[in-house]
């Protein structure tokens, strides 16, 4: 086993120097190698591979000047160790103590100033534990919370800056909420809008500026409400439309008296 990197230099730029280390003894009972597995490479692959390889060493190294050292070190340390770790500068090292410590240490992560920390922490809860979060500034965490958050809890999304996060509410919210947002800035907002809606409910898209979603009225409305579509301006719309006027089942004559 290799790795790329043809050099063995600590995260200060200096050559790595076996002779050394406080782990030479390691070396010869195979627990560390050279430009493979090592504590002090600033390569993340070979730290890791050290402490895969000694993770009981992982609780000397949580207070590592290197970054990539306590992150690595975080992912093997004892549990007890790593709530430290939750206030460390760096968002690699938040990350890999929260994930594994419980969830009321997850929940202090919920205002993390990184994004990227953010969205892993949305990944972890449900229910009201993410109702904080409807209000993140950064609109690809508010889409995981839309993707996760109980359906009930949606409202505040509904008005969105972002049509992403507004989308996934409109597959998402209780049917009876759908109306509020049939009036959506955005036309693929309201083009899920009309895949939920029941046929009786369509009417009210009929007239969209957006031929995609008048095209799927078109599809599923009652068929009493076909004419304006049968003359739509879009020639696929009036296709779908005439079509469904012309297997229109007529209505039985009444017998005469």
């Amino acid at each position: 086993m290799t790795d790329d990197i043809d050099e063995a230099r600590d995260w200060l730029g200096n050559k790595v120097d076996c002779g050394t280390c406080t782990h030479l003894g390691l070396r010869a009972s195979g627990g560390c190698r050279l430009m493979q597995a090592c504590v002090n490479d600033r390569y993340a692959r070979r730290i890791d591979r050290f402490f895969n390889w000694n993770p009981a060493l992982a609780d000397a190294y949580i207070t590592h000047p290197h970054f990539e050292v306590r992150a690595i070190a975080a992912k093997h340390a004892n549990l007890f160790l790593l709530p430290m770790l939750l206030d460390d500068a760096e968002e690699t090292v938040r990350w890999n103590a929260a994930r594994r410590l419980p969830k009321r240490f997850v929940l202090r992560l919920r205002s993390d100033p990184h994004r990227e920390v953010r969205m892993r922490v949305a990944t972890l809860l449900e229910g009201e534990e993410l109702a904080p979060m409807l209000s993140d500034q950064d609109y690809y965490v508010r889409l995981v919370v839309a993707s996760r958050i109980a359906p009930a809890l949606l409202g505040p999304l509904m008005n969105d800056d972002e049509p992403e996060v507004r989308r996934v509410v409109a597959l998402r919210i209780p049917y009876d909420w759908l109306l509020g947002m049939v009036n959506d800035r955005d036309s693929s907002v309201r083009l899920e809008i009309a895949r939920r809606l029941s046929p009786d409910s369509l009417r009210v898209l009929r007239r969209d500026p957006d031929w995609r979603v008048r095209y799927e009225v078109a599809s599923r409305i009652t068929t009493d409400e076909l004419a304006e579509l049968a003359e739509d301006e879009d020639s696929m719309v009036q296709e779908v439309a005439r079509a469904r006027v012309a297997i229109r089942p007529k209505r039985p004559r009444e017998s005469g008296t």
